[in-house]
């Protein structure tokens, strides 16, 4: 490292290694996405990442001697010009110059001639000014060709040839160049290449660099190449000897490099023994390695464990350590960070062959504290082949064979497969994660548990998996009596590529066993406990219901109605999975889900070994799950209101909110609760809904169309009507278009609902009747009904205690209705009418809390209410038969007009 570098390293020595500093500084450079960073600025970036400050302003590039100012007058400008409209094209030059903060000099001119006929020069300056103010490093001083440069890039589109063959004479050794040098040949050997490596500018943008190193024989030098360079190296390898135009010489953090602009070239050149060293690329045995040093060595790999992700210092990393074997031995090799991804992008796997050059040698203690040899990839570079290396076959175990052992390979199906859990590490309470799943091939199966980022691998019930170096236990828990825990080093392999045809035809087989079963057979089941997967669409959902579990511990469940095309079926939720976001009519794929023996049907149970994956339309369209429509029409029967029947299962109907009526709360075995009604209609009716608990808190508005799904028909005796109660299985949705376009406007169902009828013309059936008639009749001997607070029943409270006899509730104090008992005429007779509640309250213009605070005591309260006699009223009501006095009555909902006198 150069002298500054070594110094700000100094600062941070005692938290890193030299190695670990230099590969962070790379990281630095290549966060930001450009080639141009001095490497004393990365080395400071990395200082600020642990917390240290350096109390320096950021380095700035040393200006070349032969760089024109930027400061260019009027005067000067017009010298230049040859005829004597300059004067006109000056002015329009500087207001441009002046409102882009940049000055056409000579170097950026030079640059803008590649373009001249796409933009002009003020365009060209403001287009500048955009990079340059959208530029991520503040703070570095830039040059201000870069720019220039960047903005030829949007227009020059064609990409350079891969190989020239056409060099260029140049006297200059490696030696021979200089920092800051621009637009440079370089010629040398190539000695190394490294595989292409992945980055993120700062802005998102995604870019690739490669490093390449060139020997003559005055020296060597690393070569950059960025995105827009990797496809020169398509035909060059290690070995050859190349020329390389239009290289920027910079500072790196190993000395000098030479970068490659966006419009570099590459020219192979002939052997000159005069100019440049031999290439002799020697292959070192395993066994023969030896800790600092550098080795190419060809090898099998044995193994590739899964990626693991790491954190220091704040930051999170990637590492993954292949093993790989030649005839002398075996040794590890770990790839960092970003080169993690080579092993997806060659498409490695055990068993491949590779070449792998230039890998670093150190000596590290093992987990034992024994000392080891491993390697390390830096800027070498992976070959996949077919290179002259021993087979090494991997046993791999049948499952049914496998006793308690450790380092195991097998092979098999996903058949099982359970959602993470958490858990908290007694040693020091962190948290941790762990994921269970099941392999079978054709001799058994056993249970597979993985930890911490092997949880988060992409596995899928059904995947083929293939797992090296597996450690096998007794299970006194599973069928097989054994298990199986990975580690660190283990190798998990989902759905891999080297399989023989033999295998795939076998684990295909293996699968045919793992689909989901319609859910109408899920009845025909006569076995409890039985596991099976089903797919299908949610029909309704209920609260989540708490108890007390044998452990003194809080339980929870949730029931669900779930179906596909062949039928439904109950799910009971246990615990966290009653915890779910489930949604009504949304399609989900449930696994491991256990058959439950009811009392009339088979229900199911989803507790914490099942699984419940959310689908989306296209997933669900995959699988032939049916939209929610149409199993509806499949499953339910669609009737108008007026055809409701006590007791009457798997029903639709559609109406429109005609009436709201408060909550009411109330208390039963299992605590307090709250209820609702609204009245909906269609064109062949009304009924009333009524809603329970937290369904009460949903808001409706008055016209709006609902649509009940599956509600409980019960015959109300205080209304003698049948009333639709809201319960678990029941969904309240939104109506389809198609299912609006029947149903009546809010108007339209008024004018149909609410029928005007004489007195005489009146049925024990009617209900939403319009009656218009004179108060002839008023009482006012009682006007306060005591109810239970409870069930609602009518109460006779004493001095020595207050007790239902309908539902035993014991109340300090009955809850006071209103009542306003009445009798109105029109021209054909005359009817019982008595208003209740809020209505007893609009028709006299009394609050029931007013009456109650003066009880017993005579304030002119029945003065006001004989008052009403002889005043007409329109009300909406419905008609009952009142045995007792065997006459008809009416029960008023909605008073329609104001009193008229």
């Amino acid at each position: 490292m150069q002298e500054k570098i070594l110094e700000l390293y100094e600062k941070i020595k005692d938290q890193i290694s030299q190695e670990q500093f230099q590969a962070e500084m790379a990281e630095v450079r290549e966060s930001f996405g450009l080639d141009f960073i001095d490497d004393v600025d990365c080395a400071r970036e990395v200082l600020k990442n642990y917390g240290i400050e350096t109390n320096e302003v950021i380095s700035q590039k040393e200006e070349s001697a032969e760089e024109v100012p930027f400061e260019i007058s009027l005067d000067e400008e017009n010298e230049n010009q040859e005829n004597d409209s300059s004067d006109l094209e000056d002015s329009a030059e500087e207001v441009s110059e002046e409102s882009s903060g940049f000055v056409m000099t000579d170097e950026i001119k030079e640059i803008y001639v590649q373009v001249k006929d796409e933009i002009s020069e003020e365009d060209f300056l403001a287009k500048m000014k955009e990079y340059k103010d959208n530029d991520p490093l503040t703070g570095f001083q830039i040059d201000d060709t870069l720019y220039a440069k960047q903005v030829v890039g949007e227009f020059v589109t064609e990409e350079p040839d891969s190989i020239s063959d056409n060099p260029v004479y140049s006297d200059k050794t490696i030696s021979d160049l200089e920092k800051g040098a621009n637009g440079q040949v370089i010629s040398g050997r190539v000695i190394s290449i490294s595989n292409p490596r992945s980055f993120k500018t700062r802005k998102g943008g995604e870019g690739k660099v490669c490093n390449v190193e060139l020997q003559d024989n005055t020296g060597t030098m690393r070569t950059v190449f960025w995105t827009p360079n990797i496809k020169l190296l398509k035909n060059v390898n290690e070995g050859d000897i190349i020329q390389i135009k239009e290289v920027d010489i910079k500072e790196g953090y190993s000395g000098l490099e030479a970068n490659l602009r966006p419009r570099s070239s590459v020219v192979h050149l002939d052997e000159d023994p005069s100019k440049y060293p031999a290439y002799e690329e020697d292959i070192t045995n395993i066994a023969d390695i030896k800790p600092d040093t550098k080795v190419n060595i060809i090898a099998r790999i044995v193994r590739i464990p899964t990626i693991r992700s790491y954190e220091k210092n704040g930051k999170e990393g990637k590492v993954a350590s292949l093993e790989l074997q030649d005839l002398s031995g075996k040794i590890s090799y770990t790839l960092w960070n970003n080169n993690v991804n080579l092993i997806e992008s060659l498409q490695l796997e055990d068993g491949d062959t590779v070449k792998i050059l230039q890998a670093q040698a150190r000596e590290r203690p093992d987990r034992d504290g024994n000392m080891e040899i491993t390697l390390t990839h830096w800027d070498g570079r992976i070959i996949k082949g077919d290179f002259d290396v021993p087979e090494i076959e991997q046993e791999f175990s049948p499952i049914a064979d496998l006793r308690e052992q450790k380092d195991v390979a097998i092979k098999g199906i996903v058949s099982r497969l359970q959602d993470i859990k958490l858990f908290t590490r007694k040693t020091d309470d962190t948290e941790g994660r762990l994921r269970n799943f099941d392999v079978r091939d054709v001799t058994g199966e056993i249970r597979v548990t993985v930890w911490g980022d092997d949880t988060a691998l992409p596995i899928s019930k059904g995947d083929i998996i293939k797992i090296i170096g597996g450690d096998v236990r007794y299970d006194q828990y599973t069928q097989s009596q054994y298990s199986m825990n990975t580690n660190f080093n283990t190798q998990i392999t989902i759905n891999p590529n080297n399989l023989s045809p033999e295998e795939y035809e076998a684990f295909n087989e293996l699968r045919a066993d793992l689909h989901p079963i319609p859910i109408g057979e899920v009845q025909f089941m006569d076995d409890e406990g039985v596991e099976i997967d089903v797919v299908g669409r949610i029909l309704s959902i209920e609260d989540i219901h708490e108890f007390e579990r044998d452990d003194d511990e809080i339980g929870k469940v949730r029931s669900a109605m779930f179906a596909d095309e062949s039928g439904k079926v109950r799910l009971s939720l246990w615990n966290e999975k009653a915890e779910g976001a489930y949604e009504v009519g949304e399609a989900y794929r449930i696994e491991n889900a256990r058959t439950r023996m009811g009392l009339e049907n088979v229900d199911l149970n989803i507790g914490g070994g099942s699984r419940i994956i959310r689908l989306s339309e296209e997933e669900a369209s995959s699988m032939f799950i049916p939209k929610l429509e149409t199993l509806e029409k499949a499953l339910y029967d669609y009737i108008d209101i007026s055809d409701a029947d006590e007791d009457e299962k798997d029903k639709i109907i559609i109406g429109r909110v005609i009436e709201i009526y408060d909550i009411r709360s109330f208390e039963s075995e299992n605590g307090e609760g709250v209820v609702k009604n609204i009245e909906i209609a269609d064109d062949s009716g009304s009924i009333i809904v009524v809603l329970w608990n937290d369904d009460t808190k949903r808001e409706f508005e008055i016209g709006q169309a609902i649509k009940l799904q599956n509600p409980r028909f019960r015959y109300n005796d205080r209304t003698n009507r049948i009333d639709a109660n809201v319960s678990g299985s029941t969904s309240i949705l939104e109506p389809s278009d198609a299912e609006l376009e029947k149903l009546p406007s809010h108007d339209e169902l008024m004018e149909a609902i609410f029928v005007h009828k004489p007195i005489e013309a009146l049925t024990e059936d009617d209900t939403n009747v319009c009656v218009t008639g004179k108060i002839t009749e008023v009482r006012t001997d009682k006007i306060l009904l005591q109810k239970c607070p409870n069930c609602n029943a009518n109460v006779e409270s004493t001095e020595v205690e207050n007790v239902c006899d309908y539902c035993s509730f014991e109340f300090e104090e009955p809850k006071y209705v209103l009542m306003i008992p009445t009798r109105i005429e029109d021209d054909t007779g005359e009817v019982q009418v008595t208003f209740f509640g809020n209505l007893a309250e609009e028709l006299t213009g009394l609050k029931t809390d007013e009456v109650v605070s003066v009880l017993g005591d005579n304030l002119g309260f029945e003065d006001r209410i004989e008052e009403l006699n002889g005043q007409t009223i329109e009300i909406v009501a419905n008609v009952r038969f009142d045995e007792y006095g065997e006459e008809y009555r009416l029960s008023p909902k909605k008073i329609l007009s104001n009193i008229i006198k």
